[in-house]
């Protein structure tokens, strides 16, 4: 795939943690989700900027699921939808990014989300729901110049799905790398992808297709 010149191009690792990989079952894992780092690093060569982000959650956030509030089951609140197993835990290794990834410190710009305990969003452009409270990021990436995001992460049928969403109605250029990116399940993967795409996403197999415009 063409890009335009490396200046005009930002890549966004989207919530690359352990949480949502094997490596911490008990949380949220996605099968794979530990083996996207590579890929992750193979399309920031094609970017001037690189973003991050992460889930920071409190142990006692409101939504967190229990035995009598199980996993998916609806909760009341203006930026909570549903239950999730506490994870994302600052402190914890589910907390942590994927070890080949570059400390949070040394990206050009990045988001935690979800501190608060009653708030629970899943893309890292707003801090709620509603998309009302920005995070930073598409001001960041305007201020830039930046036109075109490659967008990798965890997962692919929640916080990439959204994240992606959220730029494109912004006016940027999304490409989705499928390599760099895994998703809870197969359906709902296949849906989210659809989704991007419909919405404008460019798909790609891996950063091996990229190829970068010269001046």
């Amino acid at each position: 795939m063409q890009l335009p010149t490396k200046e005009a191009v930002a890549s966004f690792d989207v919530d690359a943690q352990y949480t949502f990989t094997p490596v911490c079952p008990n949380e949220l894992p996605v099968v794979g989700g530990d083996t996207i780092a590579a890929e992750l690093n193979a399309q920031a060569q094609f970017a001037a900027v690189r973003l991050g982000s992460k889930d920071a959650h409190s142990p006692q956030a409101l939504w967190v699921s229990n035995e009598q509030a199980p996993p998916f089951s609806p909760v009341e609140g203006p930026n909570m939808d549903i239950r999730w197993p506490s994870h994302a835990v600052p402190g914890t290794k589910g907390f942590e990014l994927l070890a080949e990834l570059p400390h949070p410190a040394d990206y050009d710009f990045f988001v935690w989300k979800g501190v608060e305990p009653d708030m629970h969003p899943y893309g890292a452009c707003y801090h709620d729901l509603a998309e009302r409270q920005s995070t930073g990021i598409i001001e960041y990436l305007q201020a830039k110049n930046i036109s075109t995001v490659l967008i990798g992460g965890l997962a692919t049928d929640y916080c990439v799905r959204h994240t992606a969403l959220q730029l494109l109605n912004v006016g940027f250029k999304v490409v989705i790398n499928l390599a760099a990116t895994r998703g809870v399940a197969e359906d709902s993967t296949a849906l989210a992808l659809t989704e991007m795409q419909q919405a404008g996403a460019h798909l790609i197999f891996s950063a091996a297709e990229l190829k970068q415009e010269l001046k």
